[in-house]
């Protein structure tokens, strides 16, 4: 909202300063800065509102160190994380810009998903929460929303150069591909044998699986103090270094990639994600003040896998979400092994050989005996090494 009131002020009374706006950096900037001020001036008191609702965790027993001194700890803090994401959005981003009204919808969306799954296991008293086949609708909704926006609206487009500074606009469902030379995939492949009324049924399902695994594999990295929130705020650092680059003439053609236009505004977007993850995390550090709940693990992977298809990252994801993708997998291994072992040599068998000690893999480290804290911070220097690397493939081909 502002940038169109320093535009106006800019236009029709050239007001100093006021064309500071139109550069992204500077809203970028201001965008991080009013999240992390939102998220350190009112968290405690959204904390404080939480505990007087008497909104605490209920904790299974899993054995595990220190984990029953954290029952009643107030969950829904993702709360914290959606006003500290939405307000500065909403405040320096351009709302005419069709990324930036899918990446709301997307918050907004899953934010209510997760907040109905909290709302059922802190006021209803049900562990189980949300069932897990209305979580997954949910989903499949966002991804139909994703995958046919991107895929029909014309202001999602590409551009292309003809030579002589001359270039076109168009439509066009390429993606990235990474460490090849000649990067581009176009997904029409997958659509040239069925009939043109369907030409859209591959794009949006592969929308749909990758804003689902997406999702729930933030939901299960959210299992200790700060991973889930330190993991995502490194991949939005990435990401906003993919949106301002993707969007920027000069560094697309000194790259050699694709440039998206309108793509540079996801740039304000991402800095006040990051921003929101962080100060979060001043409050969800061990030991934790607060847990995000679903209300905001669900939300940061669906924007995370929406930033991603918008950008035409999206086969870059196992890298740069690769801490997410090695929790999801060691979850779906261990069931996998387990199943196997029953199946081959019975129940207590299965029951006494399992792959990891724990299921998701940080819960792993922390059966062996790892304090929940280092394995935190070992988890984030490895998503640091994994966006250098996801960095990195933009030159190495």
């Amino acid at each position: 909202m502002l940038y169109y009131f320093f535009e106006y002020l800019d236009k029709v009374f050239d007001l100093p300063g006021a064309g500071v706006w139109r550069f992204i950096s500077f809203r970028a900037s201001a965008a991080i800065i009013v999240s992390l001020s939102i998220a350190a001036i009112f968290g405690k008191r959204i904390i404080h509102k939480l505990q007087m609702l008497q909104i605490g965790e209920s904790i299974r027993d899993l054995g595990l160190h220190g984990q029953m001194e954290k029952k009643g700890t107030p969950t829904m803090g993702g709360f914290i994380i959606l006003a500290s994401l939405l307000i500065p959005v909403l405040l320096f981003a351009r709302l005419d810009n069709v990324y930036i009204i899918l990446l709301i919808v997307a918050t907004v969306w899953t934010s209510l998903i997760g907040f109905a799954d909290d709302y059922i296991k802190v006021f209803r008293k049900n562990k189980e929460g949300l069932k897990g086949r209305f979580k997954v609708i949910g989903q499949i909704g966002l991804g139909l929303i994703v995958g046919l926006t991107l895929f029909y609206n014309k202001n999602v487009t590409i551009r292309q150069f003809t030579g002589g500074g001359q270039y076109v606009d168009t439509t066009s469902l390429h993606t990235t591909v990474p460490f090849t030379k000649n990067n581009l995939l176009d997904y029409h492949i997958f659509s040239q044998y069925l009939p043109d009324s369907l030409g859209w049924l591959p794009y949006v399902l592969i929308c749909i699986f990758i804003i689902t695994a997406v999702s729930n594999a933030a939901n299960i990295t959210d299992g200790i103090d700060g991973l889930a929130a330190g993991t995502s705020a490194i991949i939005g650092v990435t990401l906003a270094i993919f949106a301002f680059l993707s969007g920027n003439k000069i560094f697309a053609e000194y790259l050699n990639i694709m440039l998206i236009p309108n793509s540079g505004e996801l740039a304000i977007f991402s800095a006040a994600f990051v921003g929101a993850c962080v100060g979060f995390l001043w409050y969800n550090s061990y030991p934790a003040s607060v847990f995000m709940g679903d209300t905001g693990s669900l939300m940061l992977g669906s924007v995370i896998a929406t930033m991603a298809l918008i950008l035409r990252k999206e086969l870059l994801i196992p890298v740069f979400c690769g801490i997410f993708l090695v929790e999801n997998l060691s979850v779906m291994a261990q069931v996998f092994y387990f199943k196997y072992q029953r199946r081959r040599h019975g129940l207590e068998y299965a029951q006494k050989h399992r792959l990891f000690l724990m299921a998701p893999l940080h819960h792993h480290y922390q059966k062996k005996g790892q304090h929940e804290a280092k394995i935190v911070t070992r988890f984030w220097i490895i998503g640091i090494l994994l966006a250098i690397v996801s960095i990195v493939t933009l030159k190495l081909r």
